[in-house]
């Protein structure tokens, strides 16, 4: 095993050693952002995972390959998965079923997991495309958008049927040590977060991230949700319960320090992202899908902007609650947003 670098990441099949007792691996992602963060965690009788990676060929051989390699004679009593994103839950079912061991999340993960596997034309459904064409979305990119744009929420293995769940205000004693447990809000709900006091150590998972925002994503299914503000609730809590001076493990990125600065940060940008907005409607009514560019200037795959269409409605969503803005219906048939 290494010694723990704060400037590297674990390479496919390698682990870290953060503290003794924390262990790091990293698994490779399809997408832009091309890893996902593996923690574990050693308990009385082995050690705990925490989370699982996307369901494909490249993630399960490296999953092999940590078990045949650093990890060969460990032995596993559960995995956490911290959210329900399929980076984080898709290999959980695989993973449980492989080791034995049982599967512990929040109430939302497991339910929404099981709602996505067992309904994978969810993310297709024309109720869905309607959505993205009724925010100015070109028909035809709505379409690719709603099928294209969400195969990414089809990569699952089948979950367990049974769970142990997981909740905010829980104390989890693993291995003598007692990690406090968190719940954030808006990246995705009822995501799980771990402070260990005693050791100033904070498993963060995608709420707070090294020098990437979260995304932050109005979903087809609550349209009228708001989440940037449950996000910007969430930052402020933490803020208040955690302090400035642990060591972040996230989800994706580097392990850093500065989780205060960090939260105000995203705040920030995120004012910022609503600041571009307000600008724009000074020139009067504006769709979300128009608003796009603005907020991501540069070319999209489908599976990117659903993600960018997705998290600029956050932002009209947020503006709208916030009584700074509002909605009105244009001649041409699709949703626009004005200056309240």
């Amino acid at each position: 095993m290494l010694d723990f670098p704060f400037d590297t990441a674990p390479a496919p099949g390698e682990i870290v050693t953060v503290r003794p007792g924390i262990l790091w691996a990293r698994l490779s992602l399809p997408f832009r952002l091309d890893h996902v963060n593996i923690f574990f965690i050693e308990d009385d009788e082995g050690w705990l995972i925490v989370d699982a990676g996307i369901d494909n060929r490249v993630c399960r051989g490296q999953w092999r390959a940590l078990f045949e390699g650093p990890l060969k004679g460990f032995r596993f009593t559960g995995l956490l998965v911290t959210h329900h994103h399929p980076d984080h839950i898709g290999l959980a079912g695989w993973l449980c079923d492989t080791l034995d061991i049982p599967l512990m999340t929040s109430r939302t993960s497991f339910l929404s997991a099981m709602n996505f596997y067992n309904s994978p034309e969810i993310f297709a459904a024309t109720e869905y495309s309607r959505f993205y064409a009724s925010h100015g979305m070109p028909p035809e990119i709505a379409a690719l958008v709603s099928t294209q744009g969400q195969e990414y929420m089809r990569m699952l293995s089948k979950p367990p049927f049974t769970y142990r769940r997981v909740e905010e205000g829980e104390v989890l004693r693993l291995g003598g040590r007692d990690f406090h447990v968190l719940a954030g809000d808006g990246h995705c709900p009822e995501q799980l977060m771990l402070h260990l006091p005693e050791e100033n150590l904070f498993l963060a998972a995608d709420q707070v991230i090294e020098k990437i925002s979260p995304n932050v994503s109005v979903m087809a299914f609550e349209p009228a949700g708001d989440p940037l503000g449950a996000f910007l609730h969430s930052l402020e809590r933490i803020r208040r319960d955690v302090p400035e001076n642990v060591l972040v493990l996230a989800g994706h990125r580097l392990p850093f320090h500065g989780l205060h600065a960090r939260c105000r940060d995203l705040a920030a940008h995120h004012e910022d992202r609503c600041r571009i907005i307000r600008e724009a409607l000074r020139n009067g009514p504006v769709s979300a899908a128009e608003l796009v560019p603005l907020l991501f200037p540069r070319e999209l795959t489908p599976h990117e902007m659903s993600f960018a269409f997705s998290e600029t409605l956050a932002h009209t969503n947020f503006l709208v609650a916030r009584g700074e803005c509002a909605w009105q219906d244009r001649s041409d048939g699709a949703r626009v947003i004005r200056a309240a």
